[in-house]
């Protein structure tokens, strides 16, 4: 038998960055997000006499016998700080894992992958845990046992699924569903281009010179914070009222914003394809996770919106089918695909 596991990727439109500590510590941070049909995967085959985790993203494996025993030394270190969480020490099965969007995407796949292989893992082990459980945990594996820097809403994000608005005050966080109409959600949908810029970044180094632009008590970074999460609460609004131009222009005021926390969110060749996207009618749009690249998210009006996407493609971007996801982590168990020890489909 087969656990399997699939936590959905996000899109964060606004907020971002004010769920990094110490900022929420001090002030309370908000973010809106909403999950995308891009999703993390892990799968475990429980029995055997050793720990075996198969990478199909980098082609990796490594074993070992006990998560005491796994030294956190780049390989793999995801999934070692997941099972010695879980505390999964005399237990074994081999694992396979694989993601729709590779880490650095902005996308939030290294959180959607923990959240995922905690979900195998709780479903394999039959723990009791709830999606603030999860989340929290995906939060502490990465944050705290690893020391990545980041914030808090994609584990959050990936575990509940759907259109969220994410508070959080101290060490805190609520997650408030938002009940959007769905014809809101499709004009939204449509009129919304997801585009590949390249240049995977190394987020922790920009998350990194944030928080030192916060801890220096640098003026324009802690107001480019305290607008960020203003935009987030009108953006929030303009959803629910279904004023979609008003959501878009937000997108725009909130980059513009978000690039006075650092210097190294953008850079020469984001800031050209964002200004042709606005030459060709988008109303406004932003880099996802941290910045330096990855993908961007824009916002056109329909009747516009194929003029922006060949305008961003003559510029070398790559547009992204998608479409919004409203579930979240999902867990199952399959008989398919397990002989001498290998996954031979993959299906879902």
């Amino acid at each position: 038998m087969i656990i399997r596991a699939k936590a959905p990727l996000r899109v964060s439109f606004a907020g971002g960055g004010t769920d990094i500590p110490p900022y929420p510590q001090e002030h309370g941070g908000a973010v809106l997000c909403s999950t995308i049909n891009k999703y993390a995967y892990a799968n475990i085959i429980p029995g055997g006499r050793e720990i075996e985790v198969h990478s199909l993203d980098y082609d990796m494996t490594i074993k070992y016998t006990n998560s005491d025993t796994a030294l956190y030394d780049g390989k793999l270190d995801l999934v070692k700080a997941a099972l010695r969480v879980m505390e999964v020490s005399d237990s074994y099965a081999t694992v396979y894992l694989h993601s729709d969007a590779p880490p650095g995407s902005g996308l939030g796949s290294s959180s959607s992958m923990v959240v995922a292989l905690i979900g195998a893992i709780k479903h394999w082990l039959q723990r009791p845990m709830t999606s603030y459980d999860i989340a929290a945990l995906a939060y502490r594996v990465e944050r705290i046992e690893l020391a990545i820097a980041g914030g808090m809403q994609d584990q959050y994000a990936a575990a509940f699924g759907g259109f969220n608005f994410i508070e959080f005050q101290g060490d805190t966080v609520v997650v408030n569903p938002l009940r959007v109409r769905s014809d809101t959600i499709n004009e939204l949908e449509y009129n919304l281009l997801l585009c590949y810029t390249g240049g995977i970044r190394l987020s922790a180094h920009i998350i990194d010179d944030q928080v030192q632009n916060y801890r220096t008590g640098h003026v324009d970074s802690l107001e480019g914070l305290h607008q960020l999460k203003m935009i987030a609460y009108e953006m929030k609004k303009a959803l629910l009222l279904g004023r979609l131009d008003d959501f878009g222009a937000l997108l725009h005021e909130g980059w513009q914003n978000k690039k006075r926390l650092s210097n190294r969110i953008s850079n020469s060749h984001i800031d050209g394809i964002y200004e042709e996207a606005l030459r060709y009618g988008a109303l406004g749009g932003k880099l996802l996770g941290a910045g330096g690249g990855g993908y961007l998210l824009l916002y056109c009006p329909y009747n516009k919106k194929h003029r922006v996407a060949a305008a961003i493609e003559r510029m070398g971007g790559q547009i992204t089918p998608w479409n919004f996801e409203n579930r979240g982590l999902q867990t199952w168990e399959s008989d398919r695909g397990v002989m001498s020890g290998t996954i031979h489909s993959m299906a879902v």
